[in-house]
């Protein structure tokens, strides 16, 4: 098969990593890529929103599958414009991508749906919003209501921080998609990330993870994107999982497709656990990064063959099959992300890292420059490895920090520290 991924982050290079396992894969191309997914796929210059472009090189390059990997060509429509030209693709419509695009349109669906989440009221305007916050108190969170690339969210401990929040949303802090604002009850508890397969009718989980949003150690700091993540969950038993599809993913599936929106593709459910009962915090419409690259080095070469059956409505004749084991992914990103950082930087050390099942170097934020490996972005690199316990992950990952020589580079040495102890 000839595969197209969208995508150049770390998310899509395990993507590309777990297709390139797989003896279906022919060919392999990645728009934009990054210079990690230079060594094992072809790289294209392509417009991943542009909808007709994306189906125009589909043709031109006789492509049999599309893996979406951000959300951005999602919320765009890109996968309406691929199953219309009749190229089969993975990820869901804009319509229902609207679950990440629109975190109001997601609290509606939960409240018709009966799915437990955090109380929450939407504002168009400052001023209401800040008279909801100061009647409500804090803590108290405050989201833009579209897609600010996971940084759009601020958990307010003061109601200061809150009124602060207001301010910046509204005014511009995160271009459009803070012109509408929804702000939640704070849910105490423990998150953790659940990664569902759906292919329009059925319904498979392939795996838990949690992540590591916040910048400093012990959960410190602003937000980010993520700075590592470790699958499985053990905070997410069988008992929880089986709660959450039954009490939240079903629900939402069926209003889905009572909307005339079904949903095909990944959903990331993120939840919020406290006494054994799950809530729902946010949906997104793919997968979570870094969690992806944990939840690819545990699945191997049947996560395309997963992804493959999602996109041909074939899950109900679908096992995963799971092996006994742990991951864990940490994320070296540039010194001042979340903040103002510099590009350019030269990253040596990554031809001498072990690159098999078990250790895996995922570039993200990466150029080739001269035939040199330099830094392109906020977070640059994921330290992937498994292992028999969490333990050995994480040493085996450490070891491949250690291992990079880039002294422009940051990272969180506790990535784990709630399972491990």
């Amino acid at each position: 098969m000839n595969i197209l991924i969208l995508g150049g982050g770390g998310r899509e290079h395990a993507l590309a990593w777990a297709a390139q396992q797989n003896p279906k894969c022919d060919r392999l191309i990645a728009a934009p890529g990054n210079a990690g997914m230079a060594d094992i796929a072809e790289l294209a210059v392509l417009d991943i929103e542009d909808g007709p472009a994306v189906a125009q090189f589909c043709v031109e390059n006789a492509i049999d599958f599309v893996i979406i990997g951000p959300e951005a060509p999602l919320a765009a429509g890109v996968a309406d414009e691929l199953r219309a030209t009749g190229i089969l693709c993975f990820g869901p419509s804009a319509d229902a991508a609207k679950l990440e695009a629109s975190k109001s349109f997601t609290k509606e669906i939960c409240d018709a749906a009966g799915a437990p989440t955090a109380a929450w009221a939407r504002f168009t305007e400052a001023a209401p919003a800040k008279d909801y916050i100061r009647a409500q108190g804090a803590p108290i969170v405050v989201k833009a209501d579209g897609l600010a690339a996971g940084k759009g969210v601020i958990v307010a401990m003061t109601e200061a921080e809150a009124l602060d929040a207001i301010d910046d949303m509204f005014g511009g802090a995160f271009g459009g998609a803070g012109t509408e604002v929804v702000i939640e009850e704070f849910m105490e508890g423990e998150e953790a990330s659940f990664f569902v397969l759906c292919d329009g009718e059925t319904a498979l989980p392939v795996g838990t993870a949690q992540d590591h949003k916040r910048i400093g150690e012990g959960d410190t700091g602003p937000n980010t994107g993520g700075m590592g993540a470790y699958s499985p969950a053990p905070v997410l038993t069988d008992e929880i999982a089986e709660r959450t599809m039954a009490e939240i993913v079903y629900p939402t599936l069926r209003e889905m497709v009572a909307r005339g929106t079904p949903y095909q593709g990944v959903l990331y459910v993120g939840l919020m656990i406290k006494d054994g009962a799950p809530r729902l915090v946010e949906y997104n419409v793919r997968f979570g990064d870094p969690e992806c690259q944990a939840l690819m080095l545990r699945l191997g070469a049947q996560a395309f063959d997963l992804l493959h059956a999602a996109a041909e409505g074939r899950l109900a004749d679908t096992q995963v099959t799971w092996a006994d084991d742990h991951a864990m992914t940490v994320v070296l990103a540039a010194h001042g992300y979340p903040g103002s950082y510099a590009k350019g930087s030269e990253i040596k050390g990554l031809d001498t890292l072990p690159a098999d099942s078990f250790h895996m170097m995922f570039h993200a934020g990466t150029k080739e420059v001269d035939g040199k490996i330099t830094a392109n972005g906020g977070r640059v690199l994921n330290a992937t490895a498994r292992g028999a316990t969490l333990a050995e992950a994480r040493d085996r990952a450490y070891a491949l920090v250690d291992g990079t020589d880039w002294p422009e580079g940051i990272c969180r040495r506790d990535i784990g520290w709630r399972a491990l102890g």
